[in-house]
């Protein structure tokens, strides 16, 4: 049995040094083994040349931050990034051709984070990486946030690395109504490296794929108002031991939160590459029950899913409307379950396009104690002791 505790996710209390930096005090270094630094903890405008925050300094975004083509930026295990809240124009970006190098550890993970007092989701956009692989938009798609072109015909792009990595309070609107995800991989290709993420208290999706072929392995979104998981645009790659959980108390939502969303191409459900990504090992909860999620998957739109071992769960009062929904106006979806598991109060199927695959009821999958710790059947959705490292307030029992 494994079981973890579930409370919120919080910002590190560090102070900040108050000096600027730009792009004349920073050191240009080698392409192929980065060692120099930026001088200063303020960070804003275009970074041109190979550079490196170091985990002694403590940092702020205080201003858009762009990592521009044939740059790489490398992030040391352990940096603390804040950023500067109340203004939509804070964020990371990665442009196609770009290199976000940023491997943290287990024990020394990277924190993105607010820099307000009493931090709260949509602080601040997000991380934006954008690359050349394909995407069912065209080769040369501008992202909806940032401005990043993104798409080609490279599936194995590669735009760095990302290990160890924690995103909150994330989701700035843009002008009311664009808003940043967590991390926003657009046109990402499989020669990126993504693993052990988490993406808490965000003011949309947690994390989103527009095309690409990235794959993605142990990932955790918690307390997002959106889609926990969301795809469009010919996403063909692979995500693995996935977590999604809103919390009893975390009320902010928007009109039709879910735990995964998956689409192809909404104007025309026929575009090449369609949409067909691989999810292995999922669980998907909500323990809520001021807050329905209005499915635990909606796949439509001309996607075909196949998804492995998956729990939908609610617990006490907290429900879904729909448990699967393949039904959509601008095209249904398709979707084929194995080793799919219900608890709780999942909802119906509405079903559109095919669901393949039969749910077996559980009752014991996810378990609550009166502390506020899950408890997880072995074998059953996601592995989540793959995530105990992420803060000390999120602790698995062995």
């Amino acid at each position: 049995m494994k079981t973890l505790k579930t409370l919120l996710l919080t910002a590190c209390a560090i102070s900040i040094i108050s000096c600027s930096s730009d792009d004349e005090n920073r050191e240009i270094i080698a392409p192929e083994e980065p060692t120099g630094e930026i001088t200063g903890s303020e960070l804003t405008g275009e970074i041109t040349e190979d550079s490196k925050l170091l985990a002694s300094i403590e940092y702020t975004i205080t201003g858009s931050l762009t990592v521009k083509e044939g740059a790489t930026l490398t992030i040391e295990a352990g940096t603390v990034i804040k950023a500067r809240s109340g203004r939509t124009d804070i964020f990371l970006a990665v442009e196609r051709g770009a290199k976000l190098i940023a491997k943290g550890t287990a024990a020394s993970p990277i924190i993105f984070t607010s820099d307000a007092t009493t931090p709260k989701e949509g602080d601040w956009g997000g991380i934006v990486l954008a690359g050349k692989a394909p995407t069912n938009e065209g080769t040369d798609v501008q992202s909806e946030v940032a401005g990043l072109l993104y798409g080609g015909t490279v599936s194995d792009d590669d735009s760095g690395e990302l290990s160890y990595i924690i995103a909150e309070y994330t989701g700035a609107k843009i002008g009311g109504e664009q808003e940043f995800n967590g991390i926003s991989f657009f046109g990402v290709g499989n020669g990126t490296i993504v693993n052990n993420i988490v993406v808490n208290n965000g003011n949309d999706d947690g994390i989103e794929f527009f095309g690409g072929t990235v794959n993605v392995t142990n990932v955790f979104c918690s307390n997002i108002a959106d889609d926990m998981f969301d795809w469009t645009g010919g996403y063909s790659g692979t995500i693995t031991n996935a977590f999604g959980v809103r919390n009893d108390g975390f009320d902010v939502a928007s009109e039709d939160p879910r735990g995964i969303e998956g689409d192809s191409n909404g104007n025309d459900v026929t575009a090449t590459p369609i949409s067909m990504p691989t999810l292995n090992n999922v669980t998907i909860l909500n323990l809520n029950p001021g807050v329905a999620l209005k499915a635990g998957a909606e796949i439509r739109r001309g996607t075909v899913a196949a998804i492995n071992n998956v729990l939908f769960a609610t617990y006490g009062s907290a429900s879904f409307d729909n448990r699967v929904d393949t039904a959509d106006g601008n095209g249904n979806g398709t979707v084929t379950f194995t080793e799919a598991y219900a608890q709780g109060t999942v909802g119906e199927d509405n079903v559109g396009g095919d669901i393949n695959g039969e749910f077996s009821v559980i009752v014991d999958g996810i378990t609550v104690s009166a502390d506020n710790t899950v408890s997880a059947k072995a074998g059953v959705g996601a592995d989540l002791s793959a995530f105990d490292w992420a803060s000390p307030s999120f602790v698995v029992i062995q």
